[in-house]
């Protein structure tokens, strides 16, 4: 059989029988995928480029609880994305530490720089009511807004119905709306 008639339910069984050949076709197989994900999660190709190796190391440890039976496509790359979901928390934590620093060094803030602050303004609070949502409709937002990617391919990833993916999704943006509503109003 050639390499590429080889299916993933095969490798994966190979995988959960100590096969590590296995494991490194199925890693180049998702590769490109798993770090364009993480990549466009991310916004930064280092830090993606650690997300896709923790997510592999995960999957290796996760393969004998992983059932054969399913696809191995959403199930690694539900995994990409709840490790991209952990590195954001904790960037942005460390950048919320970073911002509260940079704005007491910054107190001698020019006029041309004040448009700089209002775009991030805007983003702070962007993100502050993108972080109101649930974590589900916030990965939802993420991958339909940012990453570009389909609500059925969501669903796929997310394994749940595309119609739940719509349905929040339309929730997630009308909170958004909600809550940027006075910055909208701010600026007429």
């Amino acid at each position: 059989m050639a390499q590429t008639d080889v299916s993933d339910a095969e490798l994966v069984a190979r995988v959960q029988r100590g096969e590590s050949e296995a494991f490194d076709r199925l890693a180049r197989r998702y590769a490109k995928r798993a770090f364009a994900v993480a990549n466009r999660l991310l916004q930064n190709a280092a830090d993606a480029e650690d997300v896709v190796q923790d997510s592999f190391i995960a999957a290796v440890n996760a393969i004998d609880s992983f059932d054969p039976g399913r696809p191995f496509g959403p199930w690694f790359m539900r995994i990409v994305v709840n490790k991209g979901l952990t590195a954001i928390r904790s960037r942005a934590a460390e950048s919320k530490h970073l911002r509260n620093t940079e704005l007491t060094e910054s107190d001698a803030v020019t006029a041309s720089s004040e448009s700089l602050q209002e775009r991030a303004e805007i983003r702070d609070r962007f993100r502050a009511a993108l972080k109101l949502l649930p974590d589900r409709e916030q990965l939802i937002v993420q991958l339909a807004d940012v990453e570009g990617f389909t609500s059925a391919e969501i669903a796929e990833q997310l394994a749940m119905p595309s119609g739940t993916v719509r349905w929040l999704l339309h929730q997630a943006r009308a909170s958004l709306r909600e809550s940027l509503a006075p910055l909208r109003r701010e600026d007429l």
